[in-house]
């Protein structure tokens, strides 16, 4: 199977289809076994290639990761991590930023609070967009390493079922890897506090498709049941009102003993930072799998990028 991803936007999971993300899988994976290697074989397949990283909210994993996988692969970055030191301070639209940095490189990866914010960036550029996190909309290439990291764990996809638990209202991830599942045969729980439910534009498309979920906000009850447990934080920054953030930032908190019921093979995910959501005790229980899941990331952003600017074939 060969597809074609050259130039293209990465805005929204839900511009993709199964055999599009099956394709992804297979190169993340063929990624992970290449940099396993003493001499890997793509390690300058994108020499002479630039990746602008331009980050308008903080970000530990994608910002590193994305500048890691293209600088594996023999690329080089130029950029910022923080929209204070760009000049959209100083009150230069976001369509006039994208065009100037589009002469400088042969993609664009960005991070910004407003959703929507990497759509329009698309409509001004001439080359491929990739979101990395647009406000409390998606954050699709972090799904896209979730999907690697639950088929490299627990050898499938169709056929699991997945628990989604904390704020599922503005975790973007969560809304990314819902569409994303929507293209499989799982079982899907949410779990929430009840002014943080899934939100219901993403349980239209799971309607649409005829996917299996479950609401509701009692997360022990459910661990014997799930193949995957995927861990959100509250968001903190999302919340006009911290009072409404301090009553609810405990919700929902995992620990080793929670997870005695549950089944051997069960994953622990979480697309971090962690709070205090996940105690450090379940670090060390045989479910816990989202600091490989970092490593993941890095291995679908390589194949993301080397897919994107025609470094793969």
């Amino acid at each position: 199977m060969t597809l074609n991803f050259v130039g293209r936007d990465i805005l929204s999971a839900k511009d993709f289809t199964r055999e599009e993300f099956d394709y992804l899988i297979e190169w993340g994976q063929k990624m992970a076994a290449d940099q396993s290697q003493a001499s890997p074989e793509f390690v300058n397949i994108l020499q002479g290639k630039v990746l602008a990283s331009l980050f308008f909210e903080p970000s530990t994993r994608t910002r590193l990761s994305f500048e890691s996988a293209m600088l594996r692969l023999g690329g080089s970055v130029i950029g910022f991590a923080s929209g204070d030191v760009s000049s959209t301070k100083k009150g230069e639209t976001l369509a006039d930023t994208i065009r100037t940095v589009a002469n400088y490189a042969d993609a664009i990866v960005m991070r910004h609070n407003l959703e929507g914010a990497q759509r329009l960036a698309a409509e001004f550029s001439t080359v491929p967009i990739i979101n990395a996190g647009s406000g409390a909309g998606e954050h699709p290439t972090q799904a896209m390493l979730d999907l690697l990291t639950m088929k490299s764990e627990l050898g499938t996809i169709d056929g699991l079922t997945i628990g989604f638990a904390g704020d599922l209202k503005f975790g973007r991830t969560v809304h990314s890897l819902a569409y994303v599942l929507s293209n499989y045969d799982v079982n899907l729980y949410f779990i929430s506090p009840k002014n943080l439910p899934m939100q219901n534009r993403v349980l239209e498309t799971l309607m649409s498709k005829q996917v299996k979920y479950k609401i509701g906000n009692n997360l022990q009850k459910v661990i014997p049941e799930l193949d995957v447990l995927y861990m959100t934080r509250i968001q903190k920054e999302r919340f006009a009102d911290i009072e409404e953030y301090e009553k609810l930032k405990g919700a929902f908190i995992l620990h080793a003993d929670d997870l005695v019921s549950a089944k051997e093979e069960m994953i622990v995910m979480h697309p971090l930072p962690r709070v205090d959501e996940i105690h450090p005790s379940v670090d060390e229980t045989t479910h816990a799998r989202y600091f490989q899941q970092v490593k993941y990331g890095l291995y679908m952003r390589m194949a993301i990028l080397g897919l994107i600017l025609g470094g793969l074939k």
